[in-house]
């Protein structure tokens, strides 16, 4: 079975396959990667809420960076964010974003836990 959560003409926020919950790329808005950065995962939050899940049962992340610059700006809110002891395995990367005003876009992969 298949539940797709948010789903739109283009792509669904969120499936969920056989206990995984697969997350689009979420973007946030803000004039600062800080900013953007909360607000993706503050999305990244709610969407897994939906699909059964919470971040602490993440098991991969992809974050996407305009800028790889501003990787420590980046990282200073995923500290506060990301669960210690159930850290995610994460790969960060220098991409060009769907528009200009997108400084960070976030992907997770995470078990089902409900």
């Amino acid at each position: 079975m298949i539940t797709r959560i948010a789903p739109g003409p283009r792509m669904s926020q969120a499936v969920v396959h056989n206990g995984t919950v697969y997350l689009a790329g979420q973007v946030g808005e803000g004039a600062t990667v800080a900013a953007q950065t909360r607000d993706c995962l503050r999305q990244v939050d709610e969407l897994l809420a939906r699909a059964g899940s919470s971040k602490q049962a993440i098991l991969s992340t992809t974050i996407c960076l305009a800028d790889i610059a501003d990787f420590a700006e980046m990282n200073s809110v995923w500290d506060e964010w990301v669960p210690q002891g159930d850290t995610p395995a994460r790969a960060t990367i220098e991409a060009k974003l769907a528009a200009p005003k997108y400084r960070v876009e976030i992907i997770v992969t995470a078990a089902v836990t409900a």
